[in-house]
């Protein structure tokens, strides 16, 4: 049941329309995610392809929640099959969750069981800081469930980066998901202040708080509910305030769940009947560029 229920799309990973645009895709987990990092540019990554990335682009691309949203952009820009490695001025701009996103409607497409996880990364460039960061969890019939970072399938973006692992196989020590990141802060003593958006200096997206969130997200990507990083709900305060010492507690319990082995039974029924964790109707797109507003998902 739940390798079954990971096969199959979601409203955010489903094509739609488009699916003909799937028919010449590969099956094989790498080439795949090799064929979603060469259709996508991440918004920062302007400087490292030598690209002026529009501001259009910049701002609105990443607003995209959808799948068939997504790939409607991509051929409208170049109409050319998705296996095609796209021009830097002709690929969608990004974040994280887009790679992952489009990766996992692909292996989904192709009978591989696969799953967006939130978490944290410590391989992007600060010293002994976790980057707040969304990885594909896919199933080998071998080892079980892998995690991979399409994000990192382009050579020169992995040398960028320093990542001195295979892309397919990412260590999970190098990537917490986000109730092991809780945990590693709650019983393992690790700093809070070194888990978030950006180191603190930078900002207020840090800490208990963030990971907080970050809890919410994953647990909705394990309910086949992917939204926008951004997208908000659950909140019991400000960022910036610290938690509670009851929500602490209530994430100290919800963490369980939700480390590398994850109680399919058990993460089901924590968002069915949480009302602080279920995603709701409408949440609060908090959009980094382009204001806060409601928006009512499918």
């Amino acid at each position: 049941m739940p390798l079954d229920f990971y096969a199959t799309q979601s409203p955010f990973s489903d094509p739609g329309d488009l699916v003909h645009r799937y028919r010449d895709l590969p099956r094989d987990p790498a080439r795949l995610a090799r064929v979603a990092r060469d259709l996508l540019i991440h918004r920062v990554e302007g400087e490292l392809f030598g690209y002026a990335i529009p501001v259009d682009r910049l701002h609105d691309d990443a607003e995209t929640r959808y799948t068939d949203d997504i790939l409607r952009i991509i051929v409208e820009r170049d109409d050319a099959p998705l296996t095609r490695r796209r021009e830097v001025g002709d690929r969608f701009v990004g974040v994280c969750r887009d790679f992952t996103l489009l990766h996992c409607s692909f292996l989904r497409h192709a009978g591989v069981p696969a799953r967006l996880r939130s978490g944290f990364a410590d391989y992007f460039g600060t010293d002994g800081f976790h980057c707040d960061h969304v990885v594909t969890e896919y199933w080998d019939a071998e080892r079980g469930w892998l995690l991979a970072d399409a994000q990192l399938t382009d050579p020169d973006v992995t040398r960028h980066w320093n990542a001195d692992f295979d892309p397919m196989d990412v260590p999970r020590d190098r990537f917490l998901v986000a109730g092991n990141a809780w945990r590693a802060i709650r019983e393992g003593g690790a700093d809070p202040r070194t888990f978030g958006l950006h180191p603190p200096e930078e900002g207020l997206l840090w800490g208990e708080r963030f990971v907080a969130g970050n809890i919410r997200l994953d647990l909705a990507a394990l309910n086949k509910v992917e939204t926008l990083l951004w997208d908000v709900w659950g909140e019991d305060g400000e960022f910036g305030e610290p938690l509670s010492e009851a929500s602490r507690e209530f994430y100290d319990r919800v963490a369980l769940t939700l480390g590398d082995d994850v109680p399919f039974d058990a993460a089901r029924t924590l968002f069915a009947e949480e009302d602080a964790l279920r995603t709701p109707k409408t949440v609060l797109c908090m959009a980094p560029y382009n204001g806060t507003s409601h928006v009512t998902l499918r």
